[in-house]
């Protein structure tokens, strides 16, 4: 076989660059597709951490990716559970630093994470069959602010998305005060019946 160089053109000066976007519908009801509230890692970059790393540069790096949220990955590309700012901020950093003697800056995200074994997650196939008051009740019942979502990919486990309470009530529409999951999801049906 012989190659041919291909035709080439220059840039012009108003080029972007084409990146991954997970664009969302700014308003959604109850009887929306379950995917208009999830965030598909297929479509746009979930942000890591790694366990060594001290809560000050997950903190940093949440903050600067305007995020709440990071994935720990462990040395192997696996998957080693997750923190949240609500993990940076409550108390789990003042409980290590009671309990070991050491400095808040001294605590690493291995110390406050939640484990991967104590992660739970939905089938994409069941959320693409679903609707946004089954992502709803899923957080409810599980009284989580997140759920991760699955699909088998190579015959390994793959984190394809992410469904997160704080997105999933902008995109109702719904005002929430309280950071306390039980009073979060009594605000939100309040709202909802009265909407």
């Amino acid at each position: 076989m012989t190659f041919t160089r291909l035709p080439s053109r220059n840039l012009e000066k108003s080029a972007a660059l084409l990146r991954p976007a997970c664009v969302l519908p700014e308003r959604v009801t109850l009887d929306n597709s379950a995917l208009d509230v999830m965030t598909d890692f297929r479509r746009l970059t979930a942000f890591i951490a790694t366990p060594g790393d001290t809560i000050a540069q997950a903190e940093e790096r949440m903050h600067r990716r305007k995020v709440k949220l990071l994935f720990v990955m462990d040395g192997e590309d696996r998957v080693a559970g997750l923190v949240t700012s609500t993990d940076i901020h409550g108390e789990k950093p003042l409980q290590i630093v009671q309990s070991r003697g050491i400095r808040r800056d001294e605590i690493l995200v291995a110390d406050i994470m939640t484990p991967v074994d104590r992660l739970e997650a939905v089938d994409y196939d069941d959320i693409a069959h679903a609707r946004v008051g089954h992502v709803l009740e899923t957080l409810k019942a599980r009284g989580r602010q997140h759920a991760l979502v699955i699909e088998q990919a190579n015959s390994r486990q793959m984190v394809r998305g992410l469904l997160s309470l704080t997105q999933l009530c902008k995109q109702l529409g719904v005002v929430v005060e309280t950071a306390e999951i039980a009073h979060t999801f009594t605000e939100i049906e309040q709202q909802l019946v009265h909407a």
